[in-house]
């Protein structure tokens, strides 16, 4: 409590405020990656103090908001069969498919359950080892180790009945594929720390050398955020494009080397599909060939599963930083939290949720 309490500091946030209105002198415009940064800078009114001219774009670091919609009916397809016990954490259950969300499934007669942990749901499949148990692992670098290593733990006690639906996502490839897009508008990154404490930093100074962009790694809490868009500023002032890491407290240069041997021994890299953006090549994990008898996808023969996105969405335009959330036809009329037409309107990070639980209703010309 009182680290939250510090970094929330009203007093510290102004004068950090005074910081980058001072060493600014010209427009920027930069991408926070993680979907909880712009929940935290949306609430807490972030951008807005910041000097004109400056404008925060809003990346893609929303896990639930880029899982293909061709892996949300997978999921839709294994929970509906008989007997499989289906779990997942749960901001997944109300995100939609071609026509229909884990919900809809649980409430026709699907045994569809939320847990807190992916070895919750090894803990069913031990308690239950007459039916199939699959657990929906989605999420960036954050959350893939603790997949793995329910995968690990299957391997070595002998559960078979268990399996993985596995939509790992990259955080640097997607960087790349942002900085080489026609429409890039993006000067500089705010990195997501919580990668990083996993991750480590060595493959973020190629890409800032590359692209030509600073890439400062930022905390969630105002005051992070602050120091992170400061950092930021002052780089791209001085014309320097640059690694640096604003996150000391959680963020080390080498990652969480135990986390990184788990991964490398359970995921290999592969090609993934990011919901409303499309193919990154090398931007996803799979089971790799020791653990691949876990993959949900192959033991319920899924991997053929293709859909098309309602016209009326504009969530990958709004994930690759093109569009603010309120810039959209349908955005608080057709599509709203009670009838989300896509993830960015469900997750608790995404950015069309920000801007409607913030009331980020109308769209502002300056």
């Amino acid at each position: 409590m009182r680290y939250l309490e510090e970094f929330s500091n009203p007093d510290l946030a102004r004068h950090l405020v005074g910081q980058i209105h001072a060493v600014t002198t010209r427009p920027w415009a930069m991408m926070e990656v993680c979907g909880g940064q712009t929940h935290s800078i949306i609430r807490h009114g972030i951008d807005q103090l910041l000097p004109p001219g400056v404008e925060m774009i809003h990346g893609p670091g929303c896990p639930v908001c880029v899982t293909p919609l061709e892996t949300i009916d997978k999921a839709l397809a294994i929970a509906e069969q008989p007997g499989v016990i289906f779990c997942s954490f749960g901001d997944m259950l109300r995100v939609p498919g071609s026509g229909r969300d884990l919900f809809a499934v649980k409430s026709a007669g699907a045994d569809v359950r939320v847990v807190y942990s992916p070895m919750d749901a090894l803990t069913l499949a031990r308690e239950n080892p007459d039916r199939p148990v699959v657990f929906f692992g989605i999420g960036f670098e954050t959350t893939a180790p603790a997949n793995a290593m329910t995968v690990y733990q299957a391997r070595r006690l002998g559960v078979t009945n268990f399996s993985l639906l596995v939509s790992h996502v990259l955080v640097p490839p997607a960087i790349a594929a942002i900085m080489e897009s026609p429409r890039c508008r993006v000067q500089a990154f705010l990195a997501a720390g919580h990668v990083c404490s996993v991750m480590g930093t060595s493959e973020y100074p190629p890409l800032a050398s590359r692209y030509g962009v600073p890439i400062v790694v930022t905390g969630f809490e105002p005051l992070d955020i602050l120091e992170g868009i400061r950092q930021t500023i002052v780089q791209l002032e001085a014309g320097r494009h640059e690694l640096s890491n604003a996150y000391p407290r959680a963020v080390r240069a080498e990652g969480n080397p135990a986390a990184l041997a788990m991964l490398q021994d359970v995921f290999e890299v592969t090609d993934r599909t990011w919901r409303g953006i499309g193919m990154i090549p090398g931007s996803g994990w799979r089971l790799s060939s020791r653990y691949r008898e876990y993959d949900a996808e192959e033991r319920f023969a899924v991997t053929d599963v293709r859909t098309s996105e309602s016209p009326l969405c504009r969530s990958g335009e709004v994930l690759q930083g093109l569009l603010k959330p309120h810039e959209c036809e349908a955005f608080g009329k057709q599509c709203t939290p009670r009838n989300p037409l896509g993830a960015t309107m469900v997750s608790s990070e995404g950015a069309c949720a920000a801007y409607y639980a913030y009331r980020r209703l109308d769209l502002v010309r300056l």
